[in-house]
């Protein structure tokens, strides 16, 4: 009897391994990275080493009636922060992309016009960025002191940073209608550490921002667990974790339910400077539609497949997710 049984756990634990064994490159470079869809490499092929510290928000909105991602992302190394700015459209062509070097003081400050052709004709697409007085923490992203705008055919669709009124002063746009505003509905990045992750995350759009802190220790334990806390109240915790290396779970914050999944195969059986994948998603309806498609359904495991799904909601801003690439510092 207990033969049969072990034997049945271990047929369910490969199933959910089958099931979710592309977790991780499905939201790897050609995933999320829109304005590079050729890139291959994904975060499971990189050592902690050449791991880059970064954050990428995932915007939709409209570009004259046509849906449009506009990706926004920050990086740190030892040369300074980054920053680079991509929009792609619904067919998932580059519409245009602008690198800003904040290192370089002449580009702290400026300004990029440029022109995309949808199929309602050409477009001008301007982006506006002040840094100058950027002050950051101890991620890629500024915590205070800047503005960054983009603006289609002279209508505001994103506005971020704590510099609002200036940046409203300076820019030659109007708001955009609401319905025209972008939207985010995602996030990605590398966190660091030895036995506890911690950085800031909101779970929906607009939402409040929460520490997020992920404790695992695999090193000589022969049960190793995994906890999740939210603002240092713990909201998850997973045993015999060599068992459940990938699953899943529900949390709530805010009062919203929050799927949180995990793949920390890397960790306890792969290289051991490899990392693990955690993503939080949200659905202010409740529902599980895209996260069981794009996840555990086979049909859906192709990352452009996945990708598609989240850029073509129909409910603007409904579903919202969070990923994490943890790395172990050595």
């Amino acid at each position: 009897m207990l033969a049969k049984a072990i034997v049945e756990r271990t047929r369910l634990a490969k199933s959910s391994a089958a099931k979710m064994k592309d977790f991780p490159s499905c939201f790897g470079e050609s995933g999320v990275q829109v304005a590079d869809s050729s890139s291959s490499s994904s975060p499971s092929s990189i050592s902690p080493k050449h791991a880059q510290n970064f954050v990428t928000s995932v915007y939709k909105c409209k570009l004259s009636s046509h849906s449009c991602l506009i990706t926004v992302t920050w990086t740190k190394g030892l040369m300074g922060q980054g920053l680079s700015v991509a929009i792609d459209d619904s067919t998932h062509q580059s519409l245009c992309k602008v690198d800003i070097k904040p290192w370089l003081f002449s580009k702290r400050k400026g300004h990029r016009s440029t022109e995309v052709v949808v199929h309602s004709g050409p477009r001008t697409v301007d982006v506006y960025w002040d840094l100058c007085n950027a002050r950051f923490g101890p991620g890629p992203e500024p915590a205070e002191g800047f503005y960054l705008a983009i603006a289609f055919d002279r209508e505001l669709v994103l506005l971020l940073g704590d510099m609002k009124k200036e940046a409203c002063r300076k820019i030659d746009a109007e708001p955009a209608a609401p319905s025209f505003s972008a939207v985010l509905v995602g996030k990605r990045e590398n966190i660091f550490g030895k036995k506890s992750y911690g950085t800031r995350a909101q779970f929906r759009d607009k939402g409040r921002a929460h520490d997020v802190a992920i404790e695992c220790d695999t090193g000589g334990l022969s049960d190793p667990s995994l906890v999740v806390r939210v603002d240092d109240k713990v909201v998850m915790q997973v045993r015999r974790l060599r068992w459940k290396f990938r699953g899943n779970g529900t949390i709530h914050v805010d009062g919203m339910p929050v799927e949180v999944y995990w793949d920390v195969h890397n960790w306890l059986f792969g290289n051991s400077t490899g990392n693990a994948v955690f993503m939080f998603h949200s659905s202010l309806l409740g529902e599980k539609s895209w996260t069981e498609q794009s996840i555990f359904d086979r049909s859906m495991m192709d990352c452009s497949n996945s990708y598609r799904e989240l850029k073509e909601s129909k409910v603007p801003g409904v579903d919202f997710s969070v990923i994490f690439y943890a790395w172990r510092s050595e």
